[in-house]
């Protein structure tokens, strides 16, 4: 992910496919500090890995559209020997915006973010754009950290605030200041 390399244990990857697979390692809802620590490891340690899944969700390197990627995913995974922690993402088709809203009300009451909606004539490519886009009832935005900020007053000669650049597509390259949301321990 992002260049990062994971060490996970041998035997995690040895039932996996000759063919790249897209999809995120996950241990379930509000896990991911817990999943960061074991996957971070630069020796994978067997008892924490074994409550890891992998999660996928599209194969990165065909050249076909959304639709019959998922078709080629349903029918690898229907006859393939999967191992039990190789898991796909379940895909589902709404039929008109009620339905859409009512399934996105189900997942963020199981505690999950959102829905990522496909396009399914689409080819594959890295990242968000228009047909691939993340549906939440909330609005938030991804930046990178490029500056750290001093504190004021009861925060001097600590941190302050994060400077921040916009990585999305329409704001791209913008700076903002962000709280840190750090305890004044950290």
């Amino acid at each position: 992910k992002q260049g990062n390399v994971y060490q996970a244990p041998e035997w995690f990857i040895k039932g996996f496919p000759s063919f790249a697979l897209d999809g995120e390692l996950w241990l379930g809802r509000g896990q991911f500090d817990s999943l960061s620590g074991i996957v971070r490891k630069q020796e994978a340690i067997d008892h924490e890995w074994q409550r890891v899944t992998y999660q996928v969700f599209d194969l990165p390197e065909s050249e076909d559209d959304f639709n019959a990627r998922l078709s080629h995913l349903t029918r690898f995974f229907e006859h393939g020997n999967i191992p039990p922690w190789l898991k796909l993402i379940p895909q589902f088709k709404v039929h008109n915006e009620q339905a859409l809203s009512l399934k996105l009300k189900d997942i963020e009451a199981m505690k999950g973010e959102g829905l990522m909606l496909h396009k399914g004539r689409s080819f594959y490519h890295g990242g968000r754009g228009d047909d691939l886009l993340k549906l939440k009832s909330y609005q938030d935005a991804e930046a990178r950290v490029i500056g750290h900020l001093p504190g004021k007053g009861k925060y001097e000669d600590a941190l302050g605030a994060l400077l921040v650049e916009a990585v999305n597509h329409a704001q791209k390259g913008k700076t903002f200041k962000v709280g840190t949301g750090f305890s004044d321990v950290e």
